[in-house]
């Protein structure tokens, strides 16, 4: 009921969005720009995606660097993020993320942060998000759609969670990374057949091996990203026994006060603090330590479809 009331509002975002995405692009660099994207409010998997590219082109000695908008950061940029000088409050929780797997920039508008990269010897720019923004060209649009969530009710904020209708941003795609358990990807594909209408390639977030052994270890697990659920179920997967969890704002910022008091709590439950990576570059930095992190990438099912996307690039 409330959906088919809110159908009006919907209807102008809609049309407000293809009329913004219809703009002509600001700036074409000299390089290749990839955009990940989705058509949904809230997280799907971005962050681990872009992190992929970038090792992928490190592995092949391509100078790949990733911009942002740096969203929940302060500062406009053009700025390329420094790990050891910025913080999250600066420039956000994922560029400042993104810097550990290669250059990572933070700018409002995204034609003056790809010129600066392209500037600073970018060969090919990664765009974390932007799917909706014209101001660059974009020679390969990646949408991640997270098979869990789904397009829950099909309809257009503020009717439902999309940003624009799905068929519109199907239009606009090269290849859809479908992500999460088999039957949750299953399930999307017979909902929304039209997504085999483009490459497609499934996959899910996997926890990294990192030597920590996870099984039966007592855990306060806390989060503020799009889907907190998410990563609880995923620490419930490595075996850990989750003995409570607490889930703030998608980009909260950690306040001293906040993490103390999590850190009293998981010590009166004889439990071990544990979060996101990117939670974790929100915290203050010296209780950061006190803290562990379940690190997740992006593993494919079959990397057929993504390899030929990127092979086609000119580099």
């Amino acid at each position: 009921m409330a959906a088919r009331a809110l159908a009006p509002a919907a209807a102008l975002w809609a049309a407000l969005t293809a009329r913004r995405v219809a703009r002509p692009p600001k700036l074409r660099p000299g390089v290749p720009v990839i955009c990940v994207g989705n058509l949904t409010a809230g997280g799907t998997g971005k962050t681990p995606v872009v992190s992929a590219l970038l090792e992928h082109f490190a592995e092949r000695g391509i100078a790949a660097h990733a911009l942002s908008r740096g969203y929940g950061g302060s500062l406009p940029g053009p700025v390329r993020v420094d790990p050891a000088a910025h913080t999250a409050a600066e420039v956000g929780d994922e560029p400042l993320l993104l810097a550990g797997f290669g250059p990572a920039w933070v700018a409002r508008d995204r034609a003056a942060g790809a010129a600066a990269a392209e500037a600073a010897g970018a060969r090919v720019i990664v765009l974390d998000d932007g799917f909706q923004n014209p101001d660059l060209a974009k020679d390969l649009s990646l949408l991640v759609v997270d098979a869990e969530a789904g397009f829950g009710n099909g309809r257009v904020i503020p009717a439902g969670p999309l940003r624009e209708p799905v068929a519109a941003g199907l239009a606009r795609a090269d290849l859809v990374l479908l992500l999460g358990p088999a039957p949750a990807r299953a399930r999307v594909l017979a909902q929304w057949p039209q997504l085999r209408a483009v490459p497609l390639a499934e996959g899910s977030l996997q926890p990294l091996p990192t030597g920590m052994s996870w099984p039966g270890l007592r855990c306060l697990a806390f989060a503020g990203i799009g889907r907190p659920g998410k990563f609880f179920a995923s620490l419930r997967a490595t075996g850990a026994e989750v003995v409570a969890t607490r889930a703030f704002p998608d980009h909260a910022a950690y306040s001293r006060a906040v993490v103390e008091r999590l850190l009293r709590e998981a010590a009166a439950l004889g439990a071990q603090p544990v979060t996101t990576e990117k939670d974790a570059v929100r915290l203050p930095a010296d209780l950061r330590p006190q803290v562990l992190t379940l690190p997740v990438r992006l593993a494919l099912a079959e990397r057929g479809a993504l390899d030929a996307a990127l092979g086609a690039l000119a580099l």
